[in-house]
């Protein structure tokens, strides 16, 4: 069909909305409420366009093309209404834009600039609200809430998890939880992805800044920090430079020069987690145990199974994350390899996940009391100490982590992406039953970013099914079907966030589909290009296992590794 958009002729094709033809041809309209890949509300109005014959202007997103139509989008009616619905929403949000977190990087500020908006010309009696603040991982603060909707629908339609919804009505409308209780103790998985998808400040990560920069200004403190496989190929992103650079090493420079005495990658206890998770596997499969194993890196999948789904608890592997595995190596080994001399030591991590603050301050992560993890940064929050310090990333040296828990293989690395846990996982799992590598370590149908991914894995005489899941709503598809009584599988991968690390809810602003396929693709090409593929070839983790841990799943390494969890009650 064919239609007009500003004079200019152009093709649509049956079904389409109005505004997918117009950012296909390249015309900027603006939105709120709308969300790629889900059922449009045509709530906040923001994407209205003139349409001739019709009466009122009509929400684009919402509205499907059809053949003949003549459109206007930034006609005078069409910018005045746009401008309009800023004012009204700017009359009821608060003016502290200079001292908010998404200062800079706001949808309502940026519609703001971009309509001319100079003036209150609409001024009344602003809301009172309370910043719930009883989340460890995400602050809520409803005077900010432009009623937009996304956080709500994320939540229930993306994660299946439903902790947010619009309660009231009228201009007593809010978004908030059940009974209006505190984020603790509903339902929440701490995931972020609502903070991801918020377009004003109203929902933010609990800041671990100020603690971390206390901690590396103390002299009795040694600050040791450790960074994510998926943070070095988005930091730059959050910097302005182009999505999916890999920064690994002026990232490593850069926290040296920001204080921190010992720098680390997570990678290494993602190796280390394999040997261990790859062995339970072998382990259970050889004992006739609880099956179809799951992983347990991800905390707000742990979160979600707690609550949800109690029943599969005893397939979750017992190994603790990789996070968790380097704040306990930190906290327990790394003495013994450092002169600390009386300095206590502060565990800092850097991750693209708010759960990971939330996992950080659970009582099964502590020894005696005392968190193996004491600080949890975002990648966003790496990003705002490296402007406050100054640090012009372009023009540092890259430089190496620091040993004996620095080395990492590809596979490790892998972990950022969904489907590498488990890309990781088999090939180690190959090792253990043949003796052998495998000889070759990529396996394509698991990757990608398909929400789920399935494959039958041939491993000598036996034959591994195995799924990746990417999203809680596809991970609670997946359980009910084992419910129902599938059982071909052996071994699930679960990633809270759809994309996996690449994507989670503590990394850049946003949901951009090509910069989270590009940091998706730079993971594949670090596995391509390096030559230690397999997490049981990296010598740093040999050392360890020889010099003190013992092996894979003995009395050590069970101790010091591994966890527990249980049914986690919260308020639905």
């Amino acid at each position: 069909m064919e239609l007009q958009i500003n004079g200019r002729l152009v093709q649509a094709q049956d079904g389409e909305m109005i505004l997918e033809v117009l950012r296909r041809e390249g015309v900027n309209v603006p939105t709120l409420c709308h969300m790629a890949d889900l059922f449009p509300t045509g709530a906040c109005r923001m994407c209205v366009v003139e349409v001739e014959g019709q009466r009122t202007l009509i929400p684009s997103c919402a509205y499907p093309a059809a053949d003949g139509m003549i459109i206007k989008t930034h006609s005078p009616r069409v910018l005045r209404a746009r401008k309009t619905i800023v004012e009204l929403l700017l009359s009821n949000h608060p003016d502290d834009c200079l001292y908010c977190v998404r200062n800079g990087n706001c949808e309502l500020q940026q519609l703001a600039e971009e309509l001319g908006v100079r003036e209150r010309r609409y001024a009344g009696n602003k809301d009172s609200h309370h910043i719930d603040t009883s989340s460890p991982a995400i602050v809520r603060d409803p005077a900010k809430c432009i009623l937009c909707g996304r956080c709500v629908r994320v939540c229930e339609e993306i994660q299946g998890v439903s902790a947010l919804d619009f309660t009231g009505r009228g201009s007593k409308t809010v978004v908030g939880t059940a009974f209006k209780l505190g984020l603790n103790v509903s339902s929440c998985i701490n995931c972020g992805q609502c903070v991801m998808v918020c377009p004003t400040g109203a929902l933010r990560e609990q800041s671990h800044i100020k603690e971390v920069l206390n901690a590396i200004s103390d002299p009795d403190l040694f600050v040791v920090v450790q960074h994510a496989p998926a943070v070095s190929v988005t930091l730059a992103e959050a910097l302005g430079m182009k999505p999916g650079l890999d920064i690994d090493g002026v990232m490593t420079t850069a926290l040296r020069m920001i204080g921190f005495d010992r720098v680390y990658e997570t990678s290494f206890t993602a190796d280390l987690t394999i040997m261990e998770e790859a062995g339970e596997l072998v382990h259970r499969i050889k004992t006739g145990g609880i099956l179809p194993m799951m992983t347990s890196c991800s905390p707000g999948w742990i979160k979600f199974v707690e609550q949800f789904y109690p029943d599969f608890i005893g397939n979750l592997s017992s190994c603790k994350s990789p996070q968790q595995m380097m704040g306990a190596v930190v906290k327990s080994i790394l003495p013994q390899y450092e002169n600390i001399g009386d300095k206590r030591i502060f565990s800092v991590s850097i991750m693209p996940c708010t759960a990971k603050k939330f996992e950080a301050q659970r009582p099964e992560m502590m020894n005696r009391g005392v968190s193996d993890v004491d600080a949890v940064l975002t990648t966003r929050e790496l990003a705002r100490i490296i402007r406050m310090k100054g640090l012009a990333l372009n023009a540092l040296a890259p430089s190496a982590a620091d040993s004996p828990f620095g080395q990492r293989s590809t596979a490790g690395k892998l972990f950022g992406a969904t489907g590498g846990v488990m890309e990781a996982a088999v090939r180690t799992a190959f090792y253990l039953l043949t003796g052998e590598d495998m000889p070759d370590p990529k396996i394509s149908a698991l990757r990608g970013m398909k929400n789920r991914k399935e494959a039958s894995i041939t491993i000598g005489d036996l034959n591994i099914g195995v799924a990746v899941v990417g999203g809680l709503g596809e991970a609670r598809k997946l359980l009910e079907e084992i419910k129902r009584g599938r059982s071909d599988l052996h071994f699930i991968e679960v990633m809270t966030c759809p994309g996996g690390c690449i994507a989670g809810g503590g990394q850049v602003p946003g949901v951009d589909p090509q910069a989270v396929q590009a940091r998706m693709h730079a993971l594949y090409a670090i596995d391509r290009d390096e030559h230690v593929q397999f997490s049981h070839r990296n010598t740093e983790v040999q050392r360890l296992y020889n010099e003190v841990l013992g092996e894979p799943l003995g009395e050590k390494s069970h101790k010091l590794l591994h966890t527990h969890y249980a049914l986690r009650e919260a308020v639905l």
